[in-house]
């Protein structure tokens, strides 16, 4: 929004990277300012705690549109909000907290970032899914020879590691694994991860930045999750496809929306159709995949539907 020339105020951590004008509600992010044992009862109470100030500077600044990322905690405070603010929906509308303020304010401008996240709360104003976009630029696609499989993400059991695993154990493949282990998950690696990292067939890298993704996928013969849970979105799948890597994955929440079965992954219904998928990869085309996220999920086609959405709630 900033390169098309539109002044945009970002409040959030002293700390963030942003070319909008940023306006710090505290010094830097709550993960570095709080230790692991802490950082959940302050990041709950803070959130809280800074709505009156974060009320205060829209105020101040008298913007056209907010764009809440904030969910239910801002939604309550519509009526004390100077403009017009559409809000985007990023997780699964699991928790209490955040269905019991959307449904007591149902007339607000929600953004689904998949069709299927609407199915959780079907009943409020919807105004328009917008996919998450990625700078494409970033990635690059791959040599036509790969020779692991690749997993990227959180080691959590909504991701399937645990089933991935124990699927490429049945094969002669190669699975390397990109991802942080948070500590809510921590015995979860544990037990389900860590006995099974052997250093040949199976490799943990740990986490990786986004200048490391891009060599991680596009070198990899194709991306696998497991999912056990209905995935909002999933920026890993277009990050993988445009490095023209296929991704292969259950159909659950947002896949098949993002992947067309057959041409830039496979949609499977089991682990077994799954394994069978493994060598068929190969006779996808890697541009196919890059294509996809040129055409639907690039970041500048966000910007670009954002404002337009942005122009009609502000008349």
């Amino acid at each position: 929004m900033v390169k098309r020339g539109h002044e945009v105020f970002l409040i959030g951590t002293g700390d963030s990277q942003t070319s909008a004008e940023l306006i710090p509600i505290v010094p830097e992010s709550l993960r570095k300012a709080y230790t692991k044992d802490e950082i959940d009862t302050w990041r709950s109470f803070l959130k809280i705690f800074y709505i009156p100030e974060i009320i205060k500077k829209i105020d101040d600044l008298k913007p056209d549109i907010v764009h809440n990322h904030y969910a239910w905690r801002l939604i309550q405070f519509s009526d004390f909000i100077c403009c017009p603010m559409y809000t985007t929906a990023h997780g699964p509308l699991k928790s209490f907290y955040e269905r019991f303020t959307f449904q007591h304010h149902p007339e607000a401008n929600y953004i689904s970032i998949s069709d299927h996240q609407r199915q959780a709360l079907p009943n409020i104003n919807w105004v328009k899914t917008i996919y998450n976009g990625i700078d494409v630029s970033q990635f690059q696609v791959g040599p036509k020879e790969r020779d692991y499989f690749a997993f990227l993400g959180r080691t959590s059991p909504e991701k399937g590691l645990r089933e991935i695993i124990q699927l490429i154990r049945q094969t002669s493949f190669k699975l390397k694994i990109a991802a942080k282990v948070d500590t809510v998950d921590q015995p979860y690696f544990d037990q389900h991860v860590k006995p099974f990292i052997d250093g040949e067939q199976i490799e943990f890298i740990g986490e990786i930045g986004p200048a490391e993704k891009s060599n991680f996928l596009k070198n990899a013969k194709g991306l696998l999750l497991w999912l056990n849970w209905e995935e909002p979105f999933g920026l890993v799948v277009t990050e993988a496809l445009a490095c023209g890597t296929p991704v292969i994955v259950n159909p659950r929440g947002s896949m098949p929306e993002l992947i067309i079965d057959g041409q830039t992954g496979y949609l499977v219904n089991s682990l077994e159709e799954m394994q069978a998928k493994l060598s068929q990869v190969d006779q996808l085309d890697p541009l196919a995949c890059r294509r996809r996220v040129e055409e639907h999920f690039s970041a500048s086609k966000m910007a670009e539907e954002y404002l337009e959405l942005a122009g009609k709630l502000t008349g």
